[in-house]
């Protein structure tokens, strides 16, 4: 019998992944994709992708979406205490259900690796890593080779506006600056993956305005099939 696994999911490529090495693994049964959205912003954190398109994208995999909302301003984001606070009570009604063990798409943070350990760990739950260490090139190249699709909805001002809403390909990898990990893995840009291996069909997602924040730059993802949306500017991004 497979152990259930719920996936903190930020529509991404690296959860993505790790989607797909669990789909593949004797061992595992994914039966829920978990993510944090801003209640004020209904945006994915960090990320500033619309909750309308990571409820499509979650119907495109086939998959039950968990959205847990947290509280934020225009000026602060969630704190760490209200968080975990959170997060413990999300984690408590899995448990309930007969799931104790929770998949993260991280890579080489140690020490975030050890706060989701010590959290998990201190209401009974376990944490699983399938993609830990691997080699980031290897990784995004792997990625791209596999069919998944995807943009960059969030890129850093080190890696410039130039790169925000780009497609996540073979043309990006060789337009990174070599001091940007191919994965963005210190940060440099987070994605919203559209299609791939994991996808039942692809969701149709076009581009809006790009936006500054907080001296990030946020491509509005917008869903094709969708006649009207709200236009973006930085104010409906969240705080980070």
């Amino acid at each position: 019998m497979k152990i259930p696994v719920v996936l903190s999911w930020s529509g991404g490529k690296d959860c993505a992944m790790a989607l797909y090495e669990l789909s593949r693994c004797a061992d595992y049964q994914v039966v829920a994709l978990l993510t944090t959205v801003s209640e004020e912003y209904k945006r994915i954190s960090h990320h500033g992708v619309r909750e309308e398109l990571l409820e499509l994208q979650a119907r495109a995999i086939g998959l039950p979406l968990d959205k847990i909302y947290l509280p934020s301003n225009n000026s602060r984001p969630c704190t760490n205490a209200v968080y975990e606070q959170i997060m413990a009570d999300a984690m408590r009604r899995y448990i309930r259900q007969g799931v104790n063990t929770v998949g993260f798409g991280d890579l080489f943070l140690e020490d975030l690796r050890a706060w989701r350990e010590k959290n998990l760990a201190t209401i009974g739950m376990r944490a699983i890593f399938p993609l830990w260490k691997r080699p980031t090139g290897d990784l995004a190249r792997q990625l791209i080779a596999l069919g998944f699709k995807g943009y960059l909805s969030c890129v850093e001002g080190k890696l410039g506006p130039g790169f925000a809403g780009r497609s996540f390909d073979s043309l990006l990898l060789a337009d990174l600056p070599p001091h940007i990990d191919p994965c963005g893995e210190n940060g440099e840009f987070h994605t919203f993956i559209y299609d791939g291996p994991v996808f039942l069909h692809p969701v149709h997602t076009q581009l809006g305005a790009v936006v500054v924040r907080d001296g990030r730059y946020y491509a509005d993802l917008l869903s094709a099939d969708a006649p009207h949306h709200q236009p973006m500017d930085a104010t409906a991004i969240p705080p980070v």
